[in-house]
This record gives structure tokens, sequence and C-alpha cells, in this order.
């Protein structure tokens, strides 16, 4: 594996030939695309090189041992410092997600459980607003359904990464693994007897499409206007401004009515549009290939529950790694790290695994 890294050095050189040429710049979306390689290449060519180092070293410290025993210490230290820089090397060297630095769009729908549902899925949409203020992406609410009692029967929203992210570090690679079921166990607002019921809120994230990715023919698509419903000033519900648009070809429906014009509106479902069919594109994808590499994290069937939040006990359950906490306040409130990062490093291993 690690042989390839020889020509991987070549092209980083390349890449930082090529970045320091003004003219490149020129051309701001493959700037972009060489920028994002060389940060892709540069953790690796260095662990690279330090790997190295580390083998010269060792050698080194071995000849120094013959004649003085003192070394010998020295020479255990430093292969098991080898050792770990082999093991992030791998780790490294593993195929990433290509979809890993893409900003995604969020969707949080209520499920069985009524307004204590809607009620959740408004709990969770805080808790990835909190997340995201946390690592410092932006947000926007793009459509949003409310609930009577203020909570959110489907809400989505765009979460997007404040310039160039560090490899692994994007929005996607972060928030891939929210998308299923998540169940709540706690005393409803509406529960007078005090009795702990179980609801669920589904969450689905889908990578957002640039216009270039998806294409969407002209006839591809049905637009349907309508008067908005729900809370609203007098432009939103006095006037046909929501938009519904349905995808012929695959049967997918998207609908936006947060917007006080039909034009945003229509703008926002396209987005959110984009973002489905890029989804379904690259599932499909995945499927034809059958690629054994997937780790089990990733190919959770979505109906499934894949967290439970547990109120009595302030318990966070992650159904697919194992990983438990009793702070679910705090996770509530944005500090869901600990929990993403169990994931990553599940799916991590999990094609260590398949790649060694």
């Amino acid at each position: 594996m690690f042989e390839a890294v020889e020509e991987l050095i070549g092209e980083h050189a390349d890449l930082e030939k090529r970045l320091a040429d003004p003219a490149v710049h020129a051309d701001q979306r493959e700037a972009r695309r060489l920028n994002k390689r060389y940060a892709e290449l540069t953790p690796v060519i260095a662990a690279y090189r330090a790997w190295k180092q580390a083998g010269e070293d060792i050698e080194t410290a071995r000849e120094l041992a013959k004649d003085d025993p003192d070394f010998a210490d020295e020479v255990k230290e430093l292969e098991l410092g080898r050792e770990e820089l082999t093991d992030r090397l791998r780790l490294l060297l593993v195929p990433r997600d290509p979809s890993d630095d893409k900003d995604v769009i969020l969707e949080v729908k209520a499920g069985e459980g009524g307004e204590e549902s809607a009620l959740f899925a408004g709990d969770l949409l805080r808790m990835y607003l909190r997340y995201a203020e946390r690592v410092g992406w932006k947000t926007e609410i793009l459509d949003a359904n409310e609930s009577d009692l203020g909570g959110y029967k489907d809400v989505q929203v765009a979460v997007k990464a404040r310039g160039t992210t560090e490899p692994g570090q994007g929005v996607w690679a972060r928030l891939k693994y929210e998308g299923g079921v998540h169940r709540v166990q706690r005393v409803p607002a509406t529960e007078s007897q005090g009795r702990i019921h179980t609801s669920a809120a589904g969450v689905l994230v889908t990578p957002e499409a640039e216009e270039v990715e998806v294409e969407i023919g002209p006839n591809d698509l049905r637009i349907d206007v309508y008067r908005s419903s729900g809370p609203g000033g007098q432009s939103v519900n006095t006037t046909d401004s929501a938009v519904r648009i349905t995808h012929l070809p695959t049967g997918i429906v998207v609908s936006c009515q947060n917007e006080k014009s039909q034009l945003q509106n229509k703008e926002q479902a396209l987005r959110i549009l984009r973002s489905r069919l890029l989804a379904a594109a690259q599932e499909e994808a995945e499927r034809e290939a059958s690629d054994a590499r997937r780790s089990q994290v990733r190919t959770v069937d979505r109906s499934e529950r894949i967290r439970t939040y547990n109120y009595p006990e302030n318990r966070i359950s992650d159904h697919r790694v194992g990983f438990k906490a009793y702070n679910l306040d705090q996770v509530l409130d944005g500090e869901l790290d600990p929990v993403i990062q169990a994931c990553v490093d599940a799916d991590a291993a999990a094609k260590l695994a398949a790649a060694s």
C-alpha cells in the first residue's frame, strides 16, 4: 500500500507548482479543485515522511545499541511510535468518500407520536443548529412546516462550511451518519399522568449538489403553485407563493413555502431536489458496484432506529456502534462531536479491515 505514496509525492509536488502559478487562479473552479486535492494529499505526504524518518531513526538506534545497551529501550520506543505512524498512514490511504467536503441539506421529519414527535423534531433541529454554531458552520432554514405546539412536522436546513475544511472535517463527512430514525423516550409536555412515552423523528442528510453535478431536463419537471398554509405574514397566506416540484422521471416531490415570493420558493425547492437526485444517483451507483468496503455504519437501513434519546436517564445510545453516554442534555445543546466520532471511528475500522 505504501508504495503508491511515491506517486502521490510526485502529484503533490506538481500541484504545489501549479497552485503557485497566478494564471491557474483565473479559473476559480479549477483552483478550488486543485486546492482540494492538495489539501487531501498534504497529511498523507507528511505522515509518510514521518514514517520513513522513524524507520531511519530505528536503524540508527539499533546500531548504537550494539555498543551501548542503554539504547535498547530507545529502540523499543521508536518501534512503538512507528507502529502508530503505520496505522495512521494506512488509515489516510483508505479511499475517501468523494462527497466528504460537500455541504449538506438536512431534513427532520416528525414520525410516530403526533405532537410529541413534532416537538422532538424541533429539539433535533435545535441540536444540529447548535452543533453547527459550535464548529463554525453556516445554517439556512430552507423550508419549515410548524406544528401547533411549536415543534416541526418537517423542516429542511442547509448546512455549509465556512471556507476550506480539513480532510475528514467537512459537513457531509461529519453529518452523514445522522440519517435514520431517532427515537425519544420521555414524559411528553402533553402527558398529564407523568407516563414515559416513546416516539420518533426521521432525519435525512444529503450532500448538496451543484447545478453542474445533476442534469435536470426542461421537460423533467412539473411545477405547481398554491397558497401557503400555516403561520406567516399577509403576503405569505394570500398569494400563490408556495411551490411544489415533481421530478417526473423519478417521482421525487419537493415543496417549499417558507419564502414570501414564488421565485424564492422555487429556487429553494430546486436546491433540495438536486441534493436528493444526487443522493439517489450515488446510492444506485453503490448498489450496482456492490462496494464491499462500505462500512456497517453507512449501510444501516434508514428505516431502523439508529439512536435513542432517553430523558429520564439523561442517556444517549447509538445502536449502530454501541456508543452510550449519560450527558444527553449536553448533546442536545450541540455537543455532538463524541457521538459522531464514534461513528467515524467505526467506519474507519471497517474500511481498514476491508482493505487489509
